[in-house]
């Protein structure tokens, strides 16, 4: 196969082609590698296991004199490229300044922070040209001091010095500062009382939190609300306090060391984990850990990162032990970004506020990744990745605006041959939510300077993003189908061709149809330029409509009803009260506010439902989370029927089957393993219907029933053996957070 791996920063005229191309030759990689606007562009073909090794050392082996802010890599079809050469450099394409995403403490700077010799000794904002916030600190273009908050504080003679000396490592880095003229951070109390200031707070917070306190420490993105992340208690409160009841928390940890002590880690884990950009990686949590039980309940994985910050590794390296590091928030609220917003709104979530005085120009949360099929999927691409441009084989003929779906919010706008996501914004449900949506589409066309020629939403006439294009855009505005842009999103990021067709499976939640329904499991013949619907999840109906997605028994009744009919109100095989599958029953026989429904994932809550995983949920997706975890329990390989005719997938046989094993008393894990291997079996046997159909041997997987790592993984690898080429999510999310890559893409083509 074929990796393809862009790279910014300091990697032109540092013997960074010479020395990739030693690599190529050493591992017996064909390909290329050559120079472009915005760093090195390598391709390289070869064993999966030498691509992997090639990435791992391409990272550790680099030229001295090198940099790498940002590695953004994905694997792809084979080219047959036949030997591995350097390419001249590509002039093609407008020269943008580049922005790049806030960079996580080199190696040097941690040192300095570390010595007690070092003028920058527990300096918590130490930072040089390799590393530091960019994204979160830029006010406008160019990258200057004066475009930055720190333009507040007047830089001492000695960093000035180092400023403006070409062999300094700090030579032009516009965040440069140290004790003497930097920023600071401060201690308050929660009634906004300050208690200590400078190297005094930081010692405190480290005692605060040893105790058991919940301090809110400001980032570069935002604040954290960090505690112990061994101690149940702490991690119990601020759970009720976050209202964030089971939902998994994040750890961070003072080394990767620390990770391995608690979890079990693959090499793609542990490059992920140390990568610049250091996001949330999901990892399997060892038996035996010291972790809190509170922090991931009824779930064998747990999301581990790595200090990121100087302040962030002040406070692990203090510490020695794991820490819960999760966005300070109300859940579902944007993350805090201010002091002002902070005693406002964490005093009644934390115990203590870490502050510092250097102001965040734009908040972004914490990236969150995952390593499935040997790939890295990202599930929130936010801090180190955002903005980062997805590189697109085709030009814009105008500049585009796309507004994103509802849920799992991103904007993104598109240029030349580069679409550029925004950081995750989320759900668009509270005002908050909207006015940070705002916010931050605006902020986009400021900093890129840019004017739409057109703008793109999705179909659905109720989503907050929809009516916001119809309102500001109007003429321009043009609307997508939300699964056609999930396909569309796979299809661009995997770099296929103007002229491909894709058999495309669209597994998610929910999205609005062209025929009024609300679909969501849906396969797709698709190309850049349309799609058509060759199959769809047979319709059921969703009691109370919206209510269902929090509460997975409304849906586990209506698949019951659709099996039983009126005898389902008395059957014992759901544990709901007579009263409410009562008033479920005359929901949908009257059709009271019970529309019909294709989706994939409410199957997947209504099936954790009927076998008694999940009936209401405090978070979106924890029933199929939880089926999820408990389908890893077991080795069972044997599935359920399922029938296929005239553009149906009927689930009826399945439902029905799933229901004689209850009763047969089959273990709930073998149940949910059987269910799982159905949703392959289905992915499986229709692709291999329509490439006979078609001919089509592309088969592009997007939508968020994708998350789950065992969809993901058995249909990836069983497509492949039945020689398929199935691609999958690398650069954007599967779930509704890379659908405005696919928008702007559509703009393109209509």
């Amino acid at each position: 196969m074929r990796l393809r791996i862009q790279i910014t920063g300091l990697v032109q005229g540092v013997g960074f082609r010479p020395f990739v191309f030693r690599l190529a030759e050493v591992i017996d990689l064909k390909g290329f590698v050559l120079n472009d606007t915005s760093g090195v562009l390598i391709e390289v073909e070869g064993e999966k296991h030498a691509l992997n090794e090639f990435l791992v050392r391409i990272e550790k082996e680099k030229p001295v004199l090198s940099k790498i802010y940002s590695l953004q890599h994905a694997f792809l079809e084979r080219a047959g490229y036949t030997d591995f050469v350097i390419r001249e450099s590509s002039e093609g394409g407008e020269k943008r300044v580049p922005i790049l995403p806030d960079i996580a403490i080199c190696k040097e700077c941690l040192r300095d922070i570390t010595n007690p010799k070092n003028r920058r000794f527990l300096y918590p904002f130490t930072n040089c040209t390799n590393c530091g916030p960019r994204f979160t600190i830029i006010t406008a273009l160019p990258y200057d001091r004066k475009n930055t908050p720190m333009k507040d504080f007047r830089i001492c003679p000695d960093c000035e010095k180092e400023y403006y000396l070409p062999s300094d490592r700090r030579f032009h880095a516009q965040p440069n500062a140290c004790h003497s003229c930097g920023p600071w951070i401060s201690l308050y109390d929660c009634e906004g009382t300050m208690i200590h200031e400078k190297e005094d707070a930081l010692e405190k917070a480290v005692n605060l939190i040893r105790k058991g306190s919940i301090i809110a420490v400001k980032g570069i993105g935002g604040y954290h609300l960090i505690c112990d992340a061994t101690n149940n208690k702490s991690v119990e409160t601020l759970r009720e306090r976050k209202q964030r009841e089971e939902k998994p928390l994040a750890v961070m940890f003072p080394d990767l060391d620390a990770v391995r002590n608690e979890t079990l880690l693959s090499d793609l884990e542990e490059r992920a984990l140390e990568s610049i950009e250091k996001p949330i990686v999901i990892v399997k949590k060892k038996g035996d850990t010291l972790l809190a039980d509170a922090l991931s309940p009824d779930n064998s994985t747990v999301g581990a990162f790595l200090p990121y910050t100087p302040l962030h590794c002040l406070i692990l390296r203090k510490l020695k032990k794991p820490v819960i590091a999760t966005s300070a928030n109300i859940t579902d609220e944007p993350i805090v970004k201010d002091e002002k917003d902070a005693f406002a709104r964490l005093s009644n979530i934390a115990d203590f506020i870490l502050t510092h005085n250097r102001e965040i120009t734009r908040r972004c949360d914490d990236s969150v990744v995952r390593i499935s099929a040997e790939r890295q999927v990202p599930l929130r691409r936010s801090r180190g990745f955002v903005p980062l441009p997805i590189v697109i084989p085709f030009s814009f003929d105008k500049p585009c605006l796309a507004l994103g779906p509802y849920m799992n919010n991103t904007i993104a706008v598109g240029i030349d041959n580069k679409v550029y996501l925004s950081q995750h914004i989320g759900d668009l449900d509270t005002l908050r939510a909207a006015n940070f949506y705002e916010e931050t589409i605006y902020d986009f066309l400021r900093l890129f300077d840019l004017k739409p020629g057109i703008v793109v939403a999705d179909m659905h006439p109720g989503y907050f993003s929809t009516k916001f294009g119809e309102l500001h855009f109007g003429a321009r505005l043009v609307k997508v189908q939300h699964h056609y842009a999930h396909i569309l999103s796979c299809m661009t990021e995997n770099a296929l061709p103007e002229d491909a067709r894709v058999i495309g499976f669209a597994f998610d939640g929910t999205g609005y149809g062209p025929d009024k329904t609300i679909w969501g499991g849906e396969v797709l013949i698709a190309s850049y330029r349309s799609f058509e619907r060759v199959y769809h999840l047979s319709p059921y109906r969703l009691p109370g409509g919206d209510r269902a997605v929090m509460e997975p028994g409304r849906t586990g009744f209506s698949l019951l009803y659709e099996l039983m009919g009126d005898s389902a109100e008395n059957s014992g095989l759901i544990s709901l009260s007579q009263e409410e599958k009562s008033f479920y029953l005359n929901m949908i026989k009257k059709e009271i506010n019970s529309p019909l429904t294709s989706s994939m994932g409410r199957l997947f809550d209504g099936v954790s439902s009927i076998i008694g995983v999940r009936h209401a949920v405090s978070y979106h997706s924890q029933a199929s989370v939880e089926l999820e975890q408990l389908a890893l329990r077991s080795d069972e390989t044997g599935s359920y029927p399922v029938s296929l005719g005239k553009g149906i997938i009927g689930h009826g046989p399945m439902i029905e089957m799933i229901v004689n094993d209850l009763e047969a008393d089959l273990p709930r894990e073998a149940i949910a393993k059987k269910f799982h291997n159905t949703i392959v079996k289905i992915i499986v046997f229709t692709a291999e219907l329509l490439r006979t159909e078609t001919g089509i041997a592309h088969v592009a997987l997007s939508g968020g029933v994708f998350q789950n790592s065992l969809i993901i993984e058995q249909a990836f690898y069983q497509l492949k053996e039945r020689g398929f080429i199935p691609i999958i999510h690398q650069l954007v999310p599967p779930n509704d957070g890379g659908i405005s890559l696919g928008q702007a893409v559509y703009s393109q083509f209509i």
